[in-house]
């Protein structure tokens, strides 16, 4: 059971990055106070991503104010820069899964830039930027198009940010809408 524990643990610091020193126990110390086993619990402290907040959140609006910019702008592959630009990108609306980089630019270019289609004006609202680590943050929100007709096509999103060497991106991205 333990290895299973750790096995999930080590999944998860390989997707958030390092755990927090609480659950971190793969560097615990016997404790000094001769007790052996048994190591102080130390309470997680809600300040410890403080120092990184704003910097991250605003990486993040950066990314996602570019990718409104772009859409408006007609620009796809300007829009997809927001992604991770790997095969590992998972892009999940109303039943479909689509995974990687190069089929979601593909599957926004048949829906919005095929004959007889448009991309409309994008907005972001009501965004809930939850840090969860350094490298890893949860964007719950909601998009509209405004369409030429003056349909406005809407839904909700989530998207899954990992900071990357390039700066932060989208590495899954579940959108729905009406």
């Amino acid at each position: 059971m333990n290895s299973m524990i750790f096995a999930c643990l080590t999944l998860f610091s390989l997707i958030l990055g390092p755990l927090p020193r609480a659950l971190d126990h793969s560097t615990a110390q016997a404790p000094l106070s001769g007790q052996q086993g048994k190591e102080a619990p130390r309470q997680p402290d809600p300040g410890d991503l403080a120092e990184f907040r704003d910097e991250a959140e605003e990486g993040i609006k950066h990314v996602l104010v570019s990718q409104v910019e772009a859409w408006n702008h007609g620009n796809l592959p300007g829009y997809m820069n927001g992604y991770w630009r790997s095969p590992e990108l998972v892009f999940f609306s109303g039943v479909t899964v689509t995974k990687g980089w190069e089929p979601t630019l593909e599957r926004y270019q048949q829906r919005y830039n095929g004959p007889g289609k448009e991309m409309g004006k994008l907005e972001f609202s009501e965004l809930h930027i939850d840090l969860l680590s350094r490298r890893a943050a949860v964007v719950t929100g909601q998009w509209e198009l405004t369409m030429s007709d003056g349909k406005k096509p809407h839904g909700l999103f989530t998207l899954i940010f990992k900071k990357m060497p390039g700066g932060w991106k989208i590495v899954h991205d579940h959108t729905s809408g009406a």
